[in-house]
C-alpha cells in the first residue's frame, strides 16, 4: 500500500510552514511519498494523483483536509489527518486533538483503519459540517481576521462582524422528504461530527457512524437572541431553545429565493438558492482516528478544548 503525505504550509496561519521540513522528513523516513502543496486546489490534484487504496495523509486543519477529501472521497483511498490548523473539527471528530505531530503522523501512517459517514453537498463532500446561511457569513469574515486569532476566538470574532448586519432570508426546509420548516430562518447545519468553528458543539449529538445526518435548525433570530443564545451554544444547550430545532435524516433539501452562501467543513461553497446533501454511510475510510487513538493506547483531547 501506498502512502502519500500532503503538507499545506500556509495551514495552522503558517505554522506548519514552519514544521515542513521536520514533516517531510519524517514522512519521507517512514516510506510515505511526501508533497508541499503550491497553493489553493493542490492538495486536491495530489489526492487525485494518489493511486487507488493509497492512504493519504492531510497535514493542516479542515481547509487542507476538505481539499485532500474532494480528490479521493467515493475512491478506494483512506484519509489520514495530522491536525495543525486553526479549526481541526474534523480531527475532532476522529479524537485526534491533543495528539503531538510525531504521534499523529505515525498513527495516520500505520493505525488501523475503520469507517465514517461521508457527507455530499450540490456534488461536493464533506467529512464533519455543512452549514447554510448566519454561520456561511461567518466562516466568510473569518477569512479577514486578524491572523493572530484562532479557532474559537477567531469564530466569534467573525460571527460579531456579521451580526451588525443580520437580515434573514425566507427558507424552506426539508429533511427526507417531509417539509420540517418554512420561514425566516438564521442558520441550518446538517452535521456528521458534533462540532463547527473551531470546537463550537453545535450538533452535540451527531454520531459520525450512525448513517444519518444531525440537523440543527435555527429560526427567526433578533441580533439580541442571537447574542443572548451565544452562551448556550458554546456550552452546548441551545437545543432547548424554542426556536432551535434538532433532526436527523438522510436527505436534507434548503430552498431559498435567491442564492445564500453556505460552506462545508469551513470552506465557502458557490452561492445558491437550493442546497441538496445527502449522507452515505460510512462511506469514507479513515486512519488515524477514533480506532486508532484506541489502538494507540492514547487520551486524545477532551471534546470542545
Amino acid at each position: 500500500m501506498e502512502k502519500w503525505v500532503i503538507v499545506n504550509p500556509a495551514a495552522g496561519r503558517g505554522k506548519v510552514g514552519r514544521l515542513s521540513g521536520a514533516i517531510l522528513k519524517a514522512a519521507r523516513a517512514e516510506g510515505a511519498r511526501a508533497f508541499l502543496t503550491e497553493g489553493p486546489g493542490h492538495a486536491t490534484e495530489l489526492a487525485q494523483r494518489a493511486p487507488e487504496g493509497a492512504r493519504v495523509v492531510a497535514v493542516g486543519g479542515d481547509g487542507t483536509v476538505h481539499e485532500v477529501l474532494k480528490g479521493l472521497a467515493g475512491t478506494g483511498k483512506v484519509l489520514g489527518v495530522v491536525p495543525i490548523g486553526s479549526g481541526n473539527d474534523f480531527a475532532r471528530m476522529l479524537g485526534l486533538l491533543g495528539l503531538p505531530w510525531p504521534k499523529a503522523l505515525e498513527l495516520a501512517l500505520h493505525a488501523p483503519e475503520e469507517a465514517v459517514d461521508l457527507g455530499w453537498v450540490n456534488g461536493e463532500p464533506f467529512g464533519a459540517s455543512l452549514g447554510i446561511g448566519f454561520d456561511a457569513l461567518v466562516a466568510k469574515k473569518a477569512l479577514s481576521a486578524p491572523p493572530f486569532l484562532r479557532g474559537m476566538p477567531r469564530y466569534l470574532y467573525a460571527l460579531f462582524a456579521v451580526l451588525k448586519e443580520l437580515s434573514l432570508p425566507e427558507a424552506r426546509v426539508l429533511v427526507d422528504g417531509e417539509e420540517v420548516h418554512r420561514g425566516r430562518m438564521l442558520l441550518l447545519a446538517a452535521m456528521n461530527g458534533p462540532m463547527y468553528g473551531g470546537g463550537i458543539p453545535i450538533a452535540p449529538m451527531a454520531d459520525p457512524g450512525d448513517g444519518r445526518l444531525s440537523v440543527v435548525l435555527a429560526g427567526e433570530f433578533s441580533r439580541t437572541g442571537v447574542v443572548l443564545i451565544l452562551p448556550r451554544l458554546l456550552l452546548g444547550r441551545h437545543l432547548s431553545h424554542p426556536r432551535v430545532r434538532a433532526y436527523a435524516g438522510q436527505e436534507v433539501a434548503v430552498e431559498f429565493a435567491h442564492p445564500v452562501p453556505a460552506h462545508a467543513d469551513g470552506e465557502l461553497l458557490p452561492e445558491a438558492s437550493l442546497y441538496r446533501a445527502e449522507v452515505r454511510p460510512l462511506g469514507l475510510r479513515v486512519v488515524g482516528g477514533r480506532a486508532g487513538a484506541r489502538a494507540g493506547g492514547l487520551v486524545p483531547e477532551p471534546a470542545g478544548t
